[in-house]
């Protein structure tokens, strides 16, 4: 069967902060240019804001250039940042620490970045923007001469040895003017962009970390709205780059999380039971004590910086937000900075339309050197790699780097892949975690069920092997197959099939986080995306 095809000025692949926030502000031009302008954004999640996970302490900056009436439009941001604490850990005490300077909260919300989305949403619609929840773009298109051409998404109703089923669908072919990139952190169509054309040929490698991620229904006498914790410290050891936050929204709800360096070297870590575990330290428990655990999720955030920021477009198409890797890793926050990205992409975008010049979507990178964003992420540059010696030297050159060198140091730190970090089993002691006691603590398989994770079970895994071998010859005899442990979410299990060990894939619990595509030792697991509306449907997160 042939696919259909649809034309659209622009195509927007992802409806996170970036996505939305350039579907809007194309739309706000062609408002001011008084010119017609077809805008579709594609989204792999059931509904906007399914996908979506983050912290999140949000800095409203960029919202203020692109709706500077935010307020008047009922947003989201309700619960303003009003107290900021700092806590070095040990594994029985507390001490608060004077907050960097790119911690400081004052003048940001503490938000449902979900629901922030699902509101951008409301606001694009409203503009004109068509927005497509459910269908996963699968593939990129190109014209003859090299030029994006647009994506296609997946075929529905196709079961898992490959055939159709009855109710097989073909996807839809969607050729725009200027395609943009919008699909998160290791988005699976940016890897493939990326690796094609060589993007990050003169940029340093990405580096990543996993965020794990519950809210929770605390009893009044513990909720303090506005209040914002982080941590560092235990249940890290000295060389393992980590921390948590807590913090309090409106309702009685806390947001609590736990983010780990994905450069760690021991394959026995698991950043699950480490989250699990932080949680029972005496100066965190409390919080939780009598209170619901709502819901759970977990997902790959970019931390590389500016280093590792590669080319960003091509004829014809552009990366945004978090596929590019804006997050700015001091301040923990990348909402501001991946809707700026959106906001100047969409503007270059528009451009390249008006000029009727593909190629003029290059100048986007160019554009955005001009911008706070890319000063910003200049300016804190060093302060991740530095973690790299062990936290203790990572705090000194990180005070160095911000109050006497102020980001302006005539050096640039490198980065190393995370996948290279990991050490062979034999190197590394063995980590025995505490049985959860289902109050405060939990296992893996309870907490993917509050993610409200759902795919349909007879289609091609979308977990998949370049060489199954390589699973049990590499993973397992070398490595004691750290994905049982890395992945969040009791995919990946070892199980004995006529004696001898297997890798056992069970891709109806993925939470979509992407750690395994990135973690894995021989980079050996291809993430691609299944059926559309498959994965997590997260409320509130």
């Amino acid at each position: 069967m042939e696919r259909e095809a649809m034309e659209y000025d622009v195509v927007i692949v992802g409806a996170g902060p970036s996505g939305l926030c350039a579907a809007i502000r194309l739309r706000q031009l062609a408002d001011e240019h008084g010119r017609e302008l077809s805008v579709c954004v594609l989204e792999k999640g059931s509904e906007v804001g399914a996908h979506i996970l983050s912290g999140a302490v949000i800095e409203p900056r960029a919202l203020d250039e692109l709706l500077p009436d935010w307020r008047e439009r009922g947003s989201p941001l309700k619960t303003e940042a009003t107290d900021d604490q700092f806590l070095f850990l040990t594994e029985q005490r507390a001490f608060r620490m004077p907050a960097p300077p790119q911690m400081k909260n004052h003048g940001n919300y503490i938000v449902s970045l979900g629901n922030v989305c699902r509101w951008l949403a409301e606001q694009a619609e409203a503009m004109g923007v068509e927005i497509y929840p459910g269908f996963a773009a699968a593939e990129v298109l190109y014209h003859d001469d090299g030029r994006i051409k647009g994506v296609a998404t997946g075929d529905m109703g196709i079961a898992r040895d490959g055939e159709p089923k009855p109710d097989h669908t073909p996807g839809i072919e969607l050729h725009a003017s200027v395609t943009l990139f919008a699909e998160g952190c290791h988005g699976s169509l940016t890897k493939g962009l990326i690796e094609r054309h060589g993007l990050r040929d003169h940029a340093q490698p990405q580096t990543y970390g996993i965020g794990l991620k519950e809210l929770w229904e605390v009893k009044p006498e513990v909720h303090q709205p506005g209040k914002v914790v982080h941590t560092i410290g235990w249940p890290m050891d000295r060389k393992t780059y980590g921390g948590s936050f807590l913090y309090h929204l409106e309702d009685n709800q806390v947001a609590v999380g736990f983010v780990i360096g994905l450069d760690y070297e021991n394959p026995y870590l698991s950043p699950f039971d480490e989250f699990q575990r932080f949680k029972h330290h005496p100066a965190i428990k409390p919080t939780f004590e009598g209170g619901r655990r709502i819901s759970y999720g977990a997902r790959a955030l970019n931390e590389g910086g500016f280093q590792s920021i590669p080319d960003l477009a091509l004829p014809g198409g552009a990366i945004i937000g978090c596929a590019a890797g804006f997050l700015n890793v001091p301040k923990i926050k990348g909402t501001h900075t991946a809707m700026k990205s959106g906001i100047v992409a969409a503007e270059q975008a528009f451009e390249t339309i008006a000029a009727e010049d593909p190629a003029r979507i290059t100048g986007y990178k160019d554009k955005l050197k001009g911008t706070w964003l890319w000063d910003e992420l200049y300016k804190v540059r060093n302060i991740r790699p530095a973690f790299r010696w062990g936290l203790l030297p990572g705090l000194a050159y990180s005070g160095l780097d911000t109050y006497v060198l102020r980001g302006r140091a005539p050096w640039t730190l490198g980065h190393h892949t995370d996948h290279g970090s990991t050490k062979k089993a034999q190197e590394c002691a063995p980590i025995e975690y505490p049985k959860p006691d289902g109050v405060i603590s939990f296992d893996k398989l309870s907490s993917v069920f509050l993610s409200n994770t759902y795919h349909e079970e007879d289609q091609p895994v979308h977990l998949t092997l370049k060489d199954e071998r390589i699973a049990i010859d590499v993973n397992y005899e070398e490595y004691a197959s750290p994905e049982t442990r890395y992945c969040p979410a009791g995919v990946y299990e070892i199980v004995e099939e006529d004696g001898q060990p297997k890798l056992q894939i069970n891709a109806q619990n993925c939470v979509h986080c992407k750690t395994c595509d990135i973690k894995d030792p021989r980079q050996n697991i291809h993430w691609v995306v299944p059926e559309g509306s498959g994965g997590p449907n997260y409320p509130n997160m």
